[in-house]
């Protein structure tokens, strides 16, 4: 197996001369002399030692040994505690974190592609930081400033780390189940009572603390509130003291992820905080699950990096069959037109997310850090489109790609050996956990394209396909595809209240047509971005960009006239068909 690379080439091309990132970091105070595109450069470089070096070799040998349970305590596969703590002494798991409290105050555009090489190099052992950026930032946007001065540093730090304890048993994704409880204490903590399962990175070997995020609810209330619950108490000085009721009642054993510690988490009368206000902790809560719904999306996008990178060097490498007229004993794969059909789409797919993480961080950056209010306002709402597109197209894409490079593999795919056979199972659960792909789509559709009447998608729209150069046939192509979109979309806005159906019925298709039509404005964007700029990819780019149009994007046509189908015969079909 082929040690993993960075795209590093992919990233700089992105940042410098696609979305501008200096121009926009310059323009916003809070960035000014925080970064700049050397800065950022040399970040990205750094991590990608890091990740290829240290993290990518431990990515095998830590599924095939998985994590440890024993007598109550956890335990990670070999070589992630070394990891990690070259993790911290780098100050990675700060790395967008607020400088007031010992972060690194990077932007979210250069954030998701470190996160992007993390993922390729290691889905499991990434995933612990990960939830520890998502907690502290739920901390510091809804906690207490005594809370986020107690326990943000050492987030940040990653002597700590942070988990979120949202669902148990009888809930699934219906909150409104849960049964976890807390109790007011008269020195205004709480005692809370429970459990919680599908807990990822509930315990683990790798920090001193675990400081867990539970939604529960209080005695006497059926809404949900927000609680802080360390895993070991902390004094008012921020020592730690003694455990706090805080424990594992098993691991789960699952497909994939398996140097992941997904846990049982188990609260007896532990000690937490109130975090925001009370009743009001899904709200919070959302803080955090939506970064980690992009971060899971960001998954999704790694996954497909590394298999796109595998697929292609073993197409190269791998002698089977003969090129048309050749005469050579065997040829390379590569040859094979079915071959190219695989590795251009995973390849062309894999490019649009890579674009569309960096969008999405661009417009969280605004909705952070810009002075204008408006700006503010209306990047907030571009997140909110975006979220669930992220979430659910990158990781839906992603492991359609890990598919499709592990048949480029033949049988040699199927076997341990080649590495791809893992990326396809740790790839699987991005589409499930922080919120279902259909759960996904139905926030797209129900809440951020029809929930102000098309407003916001109207306005991404129009925005975007304005710095489209001239009137080519993509352009136009694309222009049509978003027309098409936004008309099935106006039906069913018109229709949503005497169909309530409907909404649920066709997101998915909706929300998978918006994917396929954003990723060919990213590959106009791209193309036109290299030209531009005579860049070394301006080959590359051109023939990425025709063929995402020939061959890819003509998916959009057909999910939307599935959508314009509606939900007539799914919902009239009695359930003994089923």
């Amino acid at each position: 197996m082929n040690p993993y690379q960075a795209p590093l080439g992919e990233m700089r091309f992105l940042l410098e001369h696609v979305f501008n990132a200096e121009a926009t970091w310059q323009g916003l105070a809070s960035l000014e002399g925080m970064v700049d595109m050397d800065t950022a450069l040399a970040i990205l470089e750094e991590a990608a030692k890091l990740n290829s070096e240290l993290v990518h070799p431990i990515n095998r040998a830590g599924d095939e040994e998985g994590v440890g349970f024993s007598e109550g305590k956890v335990t990670t596969p070999k070589g992630y505690k070394e990891a990690y703590n070259a993790f911290v002494e780098g100050g990675w798991i700060g790395l967008c974190g607020d400088p007031e409290y010992g972060g690194m105050g990077m932007p979210k555009m250069l954030g998701v592609l470190v996160d992007e090489m993390g993922y390729s190099a290691c889905n499991a052992f990434n995933l612990y930081g990960s939830l520890t950026a998502g907690a502290a930032l739920a901390i510091n946007a809804h906690g207490s400033d005594e809370l986020k001065s107690t326990y943000l540093p050492k987030l940040y730090s990653g002597e700590w780390a942070g988990a979120m304890d949202m669902t148990e048993p009888q809930a699934g994704s219906d909150l409104r189940h849960i049964r976890t409880r807390a109790e007011p204490q008269e020195d205004g903590s709480y005692l809370v009572t429970g459990s919680k399962i599908f807990i990822t990175g509930g315990d683990q070997d790798l920090t001193e603390n675990v400081i867990h995020l539970v939604l529960a609810k209080i005695s006497g209330s059926n809404s949900l509130s927000l609680f802080l619950v360390p895993k070991i108490a902390v004094d008012d000085s921020g020592n730690l003291t003694e455990p706090n009721g805080v424990s594992v009642g098993s691991i789960e054993h699952k497909m994939g992820l398996k140097g992941s510690a997904t846990c049982v988490m188990n609260f007896d009368s532990a000690r937490g905080w109130l975090i925001g206000r009370e009743n009001k902790g899904l709200a919070c809560m959302f803080t955090m699950m939506n970064y980690e719904r992009l971060a899971i999306g960001i998954q999704g996008l790694g996954s497909a990096q590394a298999a796109v990178q595998m697929a292609s060097d073993y197409a190269k490498e791998r002698l089977q069959g003969n090129a048309v007229g050749s005469t050579a004993a065997a040829d390379p794969i590569l040859v094979h037109g079915d071959v190219r059909r695989m590795l251009l789409t995973t390849r062309t797919l894999t490019d649009g997310g890579r674009a569309l993480a960096v969008h999405t961080g661009k417009q969280l950056d605004l909705a952070k850090f810009a002075d204008d209010d408006a700006v503010k306002t209306k990047a907030g709402r571009y997140v909110g489109l975006l979220t669930p597109v992220a979430k659910a197209f990158l990781t839906d894409r992603g492991l359609d790609i890990t598919i499709m490079a592990q048949q480029v593999f033949g049988g040699h795919g199927y076997i341990r050996e080649t590495g791809i056979e893992q990326l396809v199972r740790d790839t699987r659960i991005a589409q499930i956990y922080e919120g279902t792909n259909g759960i996904q789509a139905i926030d797209f559709l129900g809440r951020k394209v029809t929930g102000d009447n098309l407003s916001t998608l109207k306005e991404f729209i129009a925005e975007h396909i304005e710095v489209l150069s001239g009137t080519c046939d993509k352009a136009n192509a694309l222009r049509a595809g978003f027309a098409d979109f936004v008309a099935v979309a106006t039906w069913i806005n018109d229709n949503k209240l005497n169909r309530p159906a409907l909404i649920n019925s066709v997101a998915v298709d909706m929300l998978d047509a918006f994917g396929y039509l954003l990723y060919g404005y990213y590959h106009l964007l791209m193309r036109d971005a290299a030209n531009a700029a005579g860049s070394e990819l301006t080959g590359a780019k051109a023939a990425y960009c025709d063929y995402y149009f020939a061959k890819v994007m003509p998916r959009a046509e057909a999910l939307l006239r599935a959508a314009k189908a509606g939900d007539e015969l799914l919902m009239s079909l009695p359930d003994a068909y089923f």
